[in-house]
């Protein structure tokens, strides 16, 4: 697992680090996700490459055994991004109502048009928002970065088996150190 280049134009996505999420993992993994996506936000902001930040607020249609719902009644923040993200004028904000934050959004529309090449996912959860837009951000044709400690998951075996099995198919896997390593060569 090693990160080795950053594309001219590569875009920050950062996966659903909003009120009602953060709140559903292990709590003793979020606060250094939400410390190395502060970093690399910050990073991103510094070197003028595009930040997205993503929110989640519904479900896609469909039946499923479990969903939303299933964590009872949401919060009236449920969906608001923490406070905890440094925030910039110019960010991409996408509100998506599925897992992936490329598919029903103008997410890649709009990195079409600011010519970006590759894309960085990090955020909550692993093996689903994190996933799901790296698999898709892959099957576009963008070049995919990850940083295994800039996610975390509802699932902990859920996680080490996205990170492990299905993130090293998809792009790039390394540390947000790795990643902030290359972004200032």
């Amino acid at each position: 697992m090693a990160i080795t280049q950053i594309d001219n134009k590569t875009a920050l996505i950062v996966i659903d680090l909003q009120h009602g999420i953060v709140a559903l993992p292990p709590q003793q993994t979020v606060p250094g996700v939400l410390e190395n996506a502060a970093q690399l936000i910050s990073a991103f902001h510094q070197h003028q490459q595009p930040v997205v930040l993503v929110n989640v607020a519904g479900a896609a249609p469909g039946r499923v055994d479990r969903g939303l719902g299933s964590h009872g009644s949401l919060p009236d923040n449920w969906s608001t991004l923490v406070d905890e993200l440094p925030r910039h004028s110019d960010e991409i904000l996408i509100t998506k109502q599925n897992w992936g934050a490329l598919i029903n959004t103008e997410l890649h529309q709009q990195l079409q048009a600011l010519g970006v090449t590759q894309v960085v996912v990090i955020g909550i959860a692993t093996s689903i928002g994190v996933e799901s837009t790296a698999r898709q951000a892959f099957e576009l044709g963008y070049n995919v970065t990850l940083c295994s400690d800039a996610m975390t998951d509802l699932n902990l075996d859920n996680h080490a088996h996205s990170i492990a099995a299905v993130f090293p198919m998809l792009g790039e896997v390394g540390t947000t150190q790795d990643l902030l390593n290359v972004l200032n060569r």
